[in-house]
């Protein structure tokens, strides 16, 4: 296990290199001049090329890398063109949003994926199961972004039943200590705040975990299906135990595991997926951030970002492999 995680550990600071030195030179090789963004138009020669010198654009791609990754190792990645803040700063206080939403998303996505799962092994080979599979059909075909459009015109639009922009009523007189607002609401049950919160998040997490939903369901349904032609499911079934206490109490548990693999790993993709999402919901996270960067060719933070998305990328990769390892026996003895 020791060595497992040590070569572990090697692999993603490797990735991480990777990740820092390629998107630094795209984003200073794609066109546009993020200098010519901020300039006003009567700025003379001289001003512009203060401005270079201010953000180190008037060096080498080269040098301007060294500078960089050398502040970037002590937790300094500039400040923003754009925004005229610190990178680090603007990052830590959209990245609660983010993180709540994806957590969000997931859970409603594991919720769903299990009872779907389930429901469609007990009713196997019979017409609910081709409901469910052709439904399942249905959501992996159409992407988070559409859902998120389609709950707006519904729920927001035909049948206003929810807010369909923020995260927060501003109206609300509440003071937050950090900028995880859920947390901190549910740890001092403020249930107000925590029914506004929902209110405003609901559509954008069901959106954005539907397609994972389908996903888990498929997955699991697959690993159950294998997992009821077992010998310890033909020994609940000898004992007389009724099928959703097979399912659910014997055959779920063991078939659980690819589907938790399945889910850390899409989780990944689900925080990258909350860019579109969060645009369309005008929800202040990271991905709305992120778009907004590139709009404006931010250098500094756009960099932050990726490097930010590429952190939780590789520490959710890492931690789903320490998991698959201990809940492996073959893994965790080899």
């Amino acid at each position: 296990m020791g060595a497992f995680l040590l070569r572990r550990a090697v692999e993603a600071a490797l990735t991480l290199i990777g990740v820092a030195i390629v998107v630094f030179v795209l984003v200073r090789v794609v066109p546009g001049d993020p200098i010519a963004m901020m300039i006003s138009p009567g700025a003379s020669e001289a001003d512009i090329q203060a401005l270079r010198a201010l953000y180190g654009l008037d060096k080498s791609i080269l040098a301007q890398f060294f500078i960089w990754a050398g502040h970037a190792v002590t937790g300094d990645f500039g400040t923003s063109i754009s925004l005229r803040q610190n990178v680090v700063s603007l990052i830590l206080s959209r990245l609660p949003a983010t993180l709540e939403l994806a957590a969000a998303a997931t859970a409603l996505a594991v919720a769903l994926g299990v009872v779907f799962a389930v429901l469609g092994i007990m009713w196997s080979r019979r017409f609910p199961e081709k409901i469910i599979d052709g439904f399942n059909g249905v959501v992996l075909a159409i992407p988070d972004f559409i859902w998120a459009l389609a709950f707006i015109l519904l729920f927001g639009v035909l049948f206003p039943l929810a807010p369909i922009s923020g995260r927060i009523d501003p109206r609300i007189e509440f003071e937050f200590v950090t900028n995880f607002y859920f947390v901190e609401a549910l740890l001092r049950g403020e249930i107000a705040v925590l029914a506004d919160l929902f209110a405003h998040g609901w559509m954008p997490a069901l959106a954005l975990g539907l397609p994972l939903a389908a996903i888990i369901t498929r997955v699991l349904k697959g690993s159950l299906d294998q997992a009821m032609v077992e010998d310890y499911v033909t020994m609940a079934r000898v004992k007389g135990f009724g099928r959703l206490r097979i399912v659910v109490g014997e055959a779920l548990q063991n078939a659980a595991i690819p589907a938790l693999t399945i889910t850390g790993v899409q989780f990944t993709f689900l925080v990258g997926g909350t860019v579109l999402i969060e645009k369309i919901f005008s929800y202040p996270g990271i991905g709305n951030l992120a778009i907004d960067a590139v709009i404006n060719r931010d250098l500094p933070l756009i960099q932050g970002l990726i490097v930010t998305f590429a952190v939780i990328f590789i520490f959710v990769n890492l931690s789903v492999d320490m998991m698959y390892a201990l809940l492996n026996p073959r893994l965790r003895h080899g």
